[in-house]
């Protein structure tokens, strides 16, 4: 299984639009993904309750993994977005 450990970029934590945005780019990804705090159980990345329901605070550590082909690329890019915090999806999402 292939996984990402990336520290939350956004402020405000994974909450309302970051969230949005974060699972927007999970869904685009096209291969199951989950989500976890560093401590916490996984949950679907796709699912905006979900990743709401995390409560990932701004710079706390989350952990994105999935064992589906093509993981290494599309868990890079939402590393990127994670971590960076962006603000828009970026072309390569």
């Amino acid at each position: 299984m292939a996984e990402r450990r990336v520290n939350v970029g956004w402020a405000e934590g994974l909450h309302a639009r970051p969230a949005s945005i974060f699972v927007r780019a999970a869904t685009a990804a096209g291969i199951p993904v989950t989500i976890a705090k560093a401590d916490g159980n996984p949950v679907n990345a796709a699912s905006m309750l979900a990743v709401l329901g995390l409560g990932a605070q701004g710079g706390e550590e989350v952990v994105l993994a999935s064992d589906a082909d093509g993981a290494d690329a599309a868990l890079d890019r939402l590393a990127k977005l994670v971590s960076e915090g962006l603000e828009d999806l970026p072309e390569t999402v």
